[in-house]
C-alpha cells in the first residue's frame, strides 16, 4: 500500500482519496476506521447527555426496552433501539451476537466453544458474554477462525 500526503495552504477541508485496482477486505477495513474517526453518539448516564466517542465502546446490550453502551469501564444508556444502533454501527466493527447484543469486533480478546454449539467471548476487560446458536458461524467468520 502506498501512502501520499499533499500538505497545501489553500486546502479548506482535509479530503482523502482512495485509489485501488479493486475493493478489497484490506480497502473495505481502512475505510471503516475512516468512518469511525470523530463519530461520536449521544449516550445518558445520571441524568447526564454525554458525546461517547463510537471507538470506546465494547458492547451494546438491550435489556427490559431499554439499551445500554458499554465501554470497558462504564455504562450508559441510549434512546436508540439496538437495531437503529446496528444499522449505524455496522461498517464500524460492531456485529451482532445475539438478538439483544452487538459487540465491538476490537474488544474481543479470546473466542471459545460453548454448550450447545453456543460461543463464549471473552472481552479486554475479562468480561465474558454468550454468543447464540444463530449468530456463531457469523462472528467466526469475522473473526477469521472459520
Amino acid at each position: 500500500m502506498k501512502i501520499t500526503i499533499d500538505i497545501d495552504d489553500n486546502v479548506k477541508e482535509t479530503e482523502i482519496n482512495i485509489k485501488c485496482n479493486k475493493l478489497t477486505n484490506e480497502v473495505e477495513n481502512l475505510i471503516a476506521t475512516l468512518r469511525i474517526i470523530n463519530q461520536q453518539m449521544l449516550v445518558i448516564k445520571d441524568n447526564e447527555n454525554y458525546l461517547l466517542d463510537v471507538n470506546k465502546i465494547s458492547y451494546i446490550e438491550a435489556l427490559e426496552r431499554k439499551t445500554f453502551v458499554y465501554t470497558e469501564d462504564e455504562m450508559f444508556e441510549s434512546k436508540l433501539k439496538l437495531y437503529e444502533m446496528e444499522e449505524r454501527l455496522c461498517h464500524c466493527g460492531f456485529i451482532r451476537i445475539s438478538k439483544s447484543c452487538l459487540v465491538h469486533l476490537k474488544y474481543i480478546k479470546s473466542i471459545r466453544n460453548d454448550i450447545e454449539r453456543k460461543l463464549r467471548l471473552t472481552m479486554k476487560n475479562d468480561e465474558q458474554i454468550i454468543v447464540s446458536r444463530q449468530y456463531a458461524d457469523e462472528i467466526k467468520k469475522s473473526l477469521g477462525v472459520m
